[in-house]
């Protein structure tokens, strides 16, 4: 039932993501405004789709803890695709920290550039980092949530990894506040993408991190994690659940 259901979806996310990406030419041509709603939209329904097809949704926990708007940095753990879906539906002007070989994804590359996310080169690290302080910077200005993956990739639950210092650096170069994120999306969406399990994704929001008081910047988002994991499966306070919580 898994493999059937799962297969389902990814026909789901194909055709709505080739419809979307269809119908998005009109917003690229001509009203580029548009293109983060959209983009948002996109996101809603992969999610809703997920909870329809899959038996998977989500709670939030700590959501009352960010702004309700202007500009900060989420250190999210990285475990499943779905990680990068569901900031879009929780945020009101998401921008990621990705990967600059999504851009070239038919379709849905042009749309990121749009949308104001920001692509990293990874293999050209100076470089890369000078350009990832640059464009974060400008986003910050322009009161865009950045969210950056602080794992440099997708994680299995338990495994533990480096931290890459990219995130102290935009954090202290933007002088943005900084909230770290625990996730057990690996749970339920596999970091390899196919088979989406049901269940309840949660997602815990921690403490903010100031930045005058940052010190090992990397170790207080490590601690943190560490922490939220101990309430995926406890008590709960200040939750959202749902495909579209945080509307």
């Amino acid at each position: 039932m898994i493999l059937l259901r799962s297969t389902a979806y990814s026909l789901y996310l194909v055709a709505l993501t080739i419809v979307m990406g269809v119908l998005a030419f009109p917003i690229r041509l001509f009203a580029a405004r548009l293109a983060l709603p959209y983009a948002k939209l996109w996101c809603r329904l992969l999610i809703g789709g997920l909870r329809v097809l899959c038996g998977t949704t989500f709670r939030v926990e700590g959501l009352q803890r960010l702004p309700a708007d202007g500009a900060f940095l989420i250190a999210s753990q990285h475990q499943s695709a779905f990680d990068t879906l569901v900031w879009m539906t929780l945020l009101p002007k998401p921008a990621y920290v990705m990967k600059q070989e999504l851009t070239r994804i038919p379709l849905v590359g042009p749309m990121l550039l749009l949308t104001g996310m920001v692509p990293v080169e990874r293999g050209a690290r100076s470089k890369a980092m000078r350009s990832l302080l640059k464009e974060t910077a400008k986003a910050a200005a322009n009161g865009r949530q950045i969210i950056i993956f602080p794992e440099g990739t997708r994680v299995a639950p338990g495994e533990i990894v480096s931290l890459k210092p990219g995130v102290a650096a935009v954090a202290r170069h933007a002088s943005l506040p900084v909230y770290p994120v625990a996730t057990d999306s690996g749970r339920y969406w596999g970091r390899k993408g196919f088979l989406k399990r049901p269940g309840v994704i949660s997602i815990v929001i921690g403490k903010k991190l100031e930045v005058e008081k940052r010190g090992d910047l990397l170790g207080e988002i490590r601690t943190a994690w560490r922490a939220g994991e101990r309430r995926f499966d406890g008590e709960t306070s200040g939750e959202v659940t749902g495909p579209n919580a945080g509307d």
